[in-house]
Order: structure tokens, then C-alpha cells, then sequence
């Protein structure tokens, strides 16, 4: 019966989605970075939005259950982070 019971918690705070979102557009910063796309200023202040997004989603997590609107709000921070990353590697400033 704990089985169950500690394997439905954990369904509710798990959040691959997140996880895997926020995993691949850490490695899109750091491509950023090593190829030049992205300055050093550029790549702090996305990485001080992954942080946020990350505290986010501990404080999503800290009640045992990720609501849906949690998650969707979640998502969206990671859509707007995506755009920045995106914006901020195809605008004019290079790394010298």
C-alpha cells in the first residue's frame, strides 16, 4: 500500500517534460556560448532565467502535486526562455 501511495506522489511532482526542456536548451546556451553566438552577458542573464524556471518548479513541486496550471505556467516560462535563447544567438552581437 506505501508502494502505491508513494508512486502516485511522485507521479504527481514528476515533470519530464520540464526536465527534458530544460536540459536541452542548457546545452543550446552552452553551444551559444562555445561558438560564439552568444556573450558572456548574454549567456548570464539566460542563464538567470533557467534558474528562475527552476525555482519555479521546486515551489511547484514543494506541496506534492504539480497542478496543471502549474504546468502550464511552467511551459510557458520555457517557451519565452526558448524565444530569448533563440533571439539572443541570432541577434548581432558575437562573443570576441
Amino acid at each position: 500500500m506505501a508502494t502505491l501511495i508513494a508512486g502516485s506522489v511522485f507521479a504527481q511532482t514528476n515533470t519530464p517534460n520540464i526536465d527534458k526542456r530544460q536540459e536541452v536548451q542548457q546545452k543550446r546556451i552552452a553551444k551559444g556560448m562555445e561558438s560564439g553566438a552568444l556573450t558572456a552577458q548574454e549567456a548570464a542573464n539566460l542563464e538567470k532565467r533557467e534558474a528562475k524556471i527552476e525555482a519555479d518548479k521546486q515551489a511547484a513541486k514543494a506541496d506534492g502535486v504539480v497542478t496543471k496550471a502549474e504546468r502550464a505556467k511552467l511551459q510557458h516560462e520555457e517557451n519565452r526562455a526558448s524565444k530569448k535563447i533563440r533571439n539572443k544567438k541570432h541577434n548581432a552581437n558575437v562573443a570576441g
